[in-house]
């Protein structure tokens, strides 16, 4: 005989499976950025609220912090994404076929761009100013300056294991290649004594730091 409480049971329709929720919109994920980055620039990381960043995006305060969570968070996305987008990924990919120099010159030009560019001098002055808390000089490198030294720390570490380079402590290879590529040009451009270079200016500086580094670095034919 059929057991009339299976049966109902057995009637009821399944119960749906918890989805994983509604997906963010990468469009306002975008302006959020884009807006943050602008703001952050102009105003500082204490300037800014998630109300301004909310306004400027065209979103709700409730929509920035569903992507980011808060301000720290964003902060520091936004600086990953600035470098991403300017010292994209693809640059410290070791190409088989692509000659050490030119990789290095792509990979100096671009960081040169970058920390010579009017939002990248803005944010670094905030950073070196004494209200700026400490924390916040901390995200800022882990985000930035620490991301774009280990991509190239690691990039010089396959290069040397192909047998094109003779290093030993990798990090402090890659900071030497900054620090080269940095020049007077930023500490000047830091103190507000010129402008951003001209172009001829740059890519003859560029050149020179790699060809530098090279004669330091490159491995030597045996005797």
């Amino acid at each position: 005989m059929t057991d009339p409480t299976a049966a109902a049971a057995s009637s009821k329709p399944a119960a749906k499976a918890a989805g994983p929720g509604r997906p963010k919109d990468l469009g306002k994920r975008a302006a959020i950025l884009d807006a943050a980055k602008a703001l952050f620039v102009e105003q500082g990381y204490g300037g800014v609220s998630m109300d301004s960043i909310a306004a400027q995006a065209g979103v709700s305060k409730l929509t920035v912090y569903s992507h980011f969570g808060d301000k720290e968070t964003l902060f520091t996305e936004a600086v990953k994404s600035t470098c991403v987008e300017m010292l994209p990924d693809a640059l410290f990919v070791t190409d088989a076929e692509g000659a050490l120099r030119e990789q290095l010159l792509g990979i100096g030009r671009a960081f040169f761009n970058m920390i010579t560019s009017p939002a990248a001098v803005a944010v670094q002055r905030v950073m070196m100013a004494p209200d700026t808390d400490d924390r916040i000089r901390e995200m800022f490198w882990e985000a930035g300056p620490q991301r774009t030294s280990d991509a190239l720390a690691e990039f010089l570490r396959a290069r040397t294991e192909r047998g094109e380079l003779e290093i030993t402590d990798f990090h402090t290879a890659a900071q030497q290649f900054f620090t080269l590529i940095k020049g007077e040009l930023h500490t000047h451009m830091m103190c507000g004594l010129r402008p951003v270079p001209a172009e001829c200016d740059a890519t003859t500086h560029v050149e020179e730091s790699v060809t530098f580094f090279l004669r330091a670095y490159a491995t030597r034919p045996a005797r």
